[in-house]
């Protein structure tokens, strides 16, 4: 059975979508020289949009899929190119305020656009029981070739999405769909072991049990009965069912094995043969992977960084650029055959940052624009500083004389997050004071990197399973320290990911420790700062036992890309509107200190849980947590992470759906101990528990 629309579908509805005005065309920042001058190009005029707010795609096992449409009203007389996005995250409501604003970025512009639930989200049919699975790709396919063949495509389409939606683009262009010509991920990962909320360096990250709770809400919410129908209770029982205990499922992967590298696209680059264009913030650790996938994609292809977080751009607004400019040249380009000169400007643009974001904060960062027009590129050259004697940061290599490092104490408070918030980390001076620090001397003038530092250190453990992380800091004339960018590394996986082996107590190894890719001008005066410690807290979960680092300072270097810059550099060609907020700023919380050392990042949410009311549907959420991440200092068998979660749907007497749930993770020497919930009510009525209490082998974790 080939994927169909229903027309009888419940709440169809037509009517016209009105997109702001176009942004004033100013230019700034800097680029470089181009080889040929790219064509001016300005956004079509804006057109009305018709919406079908319910429409229902059936895949060939009969499951039904929910989408809403946006498509031009050209679209009636001449078929236009159509972007899908796919992701399990409730089009009807939750979503809808997001996918509405990505709808005006596109569709009044000439570019259809398809928003799908992923099966078994929103009032998709079917169940899901994992990120990124079998059914959901092969859905992909059935969908991509569906839009094709509609009267309003003209059989070319595209596909973008942040995070989620970035992630199964590359995925689904991996499995070259002939409609998909190009795609637009945001916020995503090319390996999802090292580079996803999972592991961090090879070590357990505490995202881990963060996302994995969060995702087992996303996959137990019920259906709306509103778009669902009178089955609807049924189908959310079959979802309650179906979902699994997913955090042992990821915990029991401790390597880098067969169930992570299906649908990490670093496995196979070449199997991508569609356009790509990678767009990300340095406030996202995803931005990581963006340097390495350009290097290693061979098919048109573009990056671009910008100065935000893990949010789209168009709803970010630092230094005022005009998302929809970029984003519709891109569809024009390569679904609708327009020459609008994308191609013809550099590969990646990236904004240097003159200031750290916590360094900026409450304040937009400030920086310029610079761009390379092929990465790797010429312009970016590797300056080696070495970690000598005395705390010394030269490029002139030092005596090789060991140093040893206790790693009884807990660094990483000022860098607890991984993801979200802004800022997301905080002055570093409190973990640089317990840990083994490098300075250089002030600089003479200023210093811009782009690109992957990498830390090249010689060094020995008193244990078989130990840490290292490397911080890269600027400290200012007023001797504050600002986290630039950092690494981390369980040893054990020093020589492989997928068969890692524990450490000869008091052997010494070369090791790399790469740090996330970056573009930061240091200010002169300022010094750079190495920083390395035994573990980072919360972010990893730490080793079993205190390890005792000895470094071999002088062989033991940073490489750092050091970018030279252009003597004129051209501009950027997207246009500017007036600077902005990114976003409500909110301030991190720092931990609490108690007795016997205990250390603990704690929120009480349950108790007074926040509701909020989606006007188009009647539909009411209501959500709450309860969140602990404690260790008591020098004990790591001590770490716990809990999280106790709860939502609920309602509207009227019709539709009142709550389900409860969490996990929680404790440890042994050789074990992870973790406790898993689901328990959902009808009303006050329960009609779903599941309880998951699982013992996990520590895997040279």
């Amino acid at each position: 059975m080939n994927p169909s629309i229903d027309p009888q579908a419940p709440g169809i509805s037509r009517r016209a979508l009105l997109a702001n005005g176009v942004a004033a065309a100013a230019l700034a920042g800097n680029g470089v020289r181009l080889a040929a001058a790219a064509p001016e190009w300005t956004l079509p005029p804006e057109q009305p949009v018709m919406v079908v707010d319910t429409a229902w795609i059936t895949m060939p096992d009969g499951v039904r899929l929910a989408a809403r449409l946006w498509l031009p009203r050209s679209a009636e007389t001449a078929p236009v190119g159509a972007v899908l996005e796919y992701i399990p995250y409730r089009l009807w409501d939750s979503r809808r305020e997001e996918d509405e604003s990505v709808a005006a970025t596109l569709a009044p512009y000439g570019i259809a656009y398809v928003r799908v639930d992923i099966r078994g989200s929103g009032n998709s049919g079917g169940v899901k029981d994992d990120e990124y699975s079998v059914d959901e790709l092969r859905d992909a396919l059935d969908i991509i070739a569906w839009m094709a063949e509609q009267p309003w495509c003209n059989g070319n389409v595209g596909m973008r999405g942040i995070s989620w939606g970035g992630i199964n683009s590359l995925q689904v262009a991996a499995l070259r769909p002939p409609a998909l010509k190009a795609i637009l991920p945001m916020g995503c990962c090319d390996n999802r072991y090292t580079n996803d909320a999972h592991y961090l360096g090879g070590a357990m990250g505490e995202q881990n049990l963060a996302w994995g709770t969060t995702f087992k809400g996303e996959l137990a919410e019920p259906p709306d009965p509103q778009v669902a129908g009178p089955d609807w209770e049924r189908r959310w029982l079959d979802r309650l069912e179906a979902t699994p205990a997913i955090i042992r499922t990821w915990s029991s992967h401790q390597r880098y094995d067969d169930y992570w590298k299906r649908g990490s696209i670093e496995v196979d680059y070449s199997a991508i043969t569609c356009a790509v264009y990678l767009v990300n913030g340095w406030g996202d650790p995803y931005s990581n992977v963006i340097g390495r996938t350009l290097e290693k994609l061979n098919v048109p292809r573009k990056g671009l960084i910008g100065p935000w977080g893990h949010v789209f751009p168009q709803l970010a607004t630092p230094q005022g650029l005009d998302w929809r400019y970029e984003e519709v040249r891109w569809w024009q380009h390569w679904l609708m055959g327009v020459e609008t000169g994308i191609m013809a400007e550099p590969m990646l643009r990236a904004f240097s940052m003159h200031e750290t974001d916590p360094q900026a904060f409450p304040a937009e960062v400030t920086g310029t624009w610079v761009a390379e027009e092929t990465w790797p590129s010429e312009r970016v050259r590797a300056t080696r500083l070495h970690l000598n004697p005395g705390g010394i940061l030269a490029q002139q290599i030092g005596a090789e004389t060991p140093v040893r490092y206790v790693g009884d104490r807990i660094v990483g408070t000022t860098k607890a997050q991984w993801i979200y918030g802004r800022p997301t980390e905080l002055e570093q001076s409190p973990d640089d004071a317990k840990s083994l620090v490098y300075d250089s001397a002030p600089l003479p003038e200023y210093l811009e990197i782009l690109g992957y530092p990498k830390a090249r250190l010689r060094i020995a453990a008193d244990k078989p399973v130990a840490q290292c992380a490397v911080r890269l800091t600027e400290v200012t004339s007023e001797g504050q320290s600002w986290l630039v960018s950092y690494g981390f590394l369980n040893l054990t996986r020093r020589d492989s990911i997928e068969t890692p082996t524990p450490l000869t107590p008091g052997e010494f190894y070369d090791v790399e420790i790469p740090l996330y890719f970056i573009a930061h001008r240091f200010s002169r005066g300022s010094r750079l700062r190495v920083a390395i410690s035994a573990g980072l807290w919360p972010l990893a979960w730490p080793s079993p036992e205190i390890t005792t680092l000895e470094l071999v300072q002088g062989v033991s270097a940073l490489d750092l890309p050091v970018r030279i810059a252009p003597v004129v550099e051209a501009p950027f060609r997207i246009p500017i509107t007036h600077p902005g907020q990114s976003a409500t700023p909110t301030v991190r919380s720092n931990p609490t200190s108690g007795p016997g050392g205990r250390i603990a990042y704690e929120s009480k949410g349950l108790a007074q849980p926040r509701s909020s009311t989606f006007v188009d549907t009647g539909a009411i959420r209501t959500a709450g947590s309860d969140r602990t991440i404690e260790i008591v200092e020098g004990q790591p068998l001590t770490n716990r992470i809990f999280a106790d979660r709860m939502i609920r749907w309602e509207r009227g007497t019709e539709w009142d759906c709550t389900i409860r749930f969490g996990s929680e993770m404790t440890c042994t020497a050789g074990t992870f101990e973790l406790k898993e919930w689901m328990i959902a009510y009808r009303g006050a009525r329960e009609v779903f528990r599941r309880e998951t209490p699982s013992t996990i082998l520590r895997d040279l974790m």
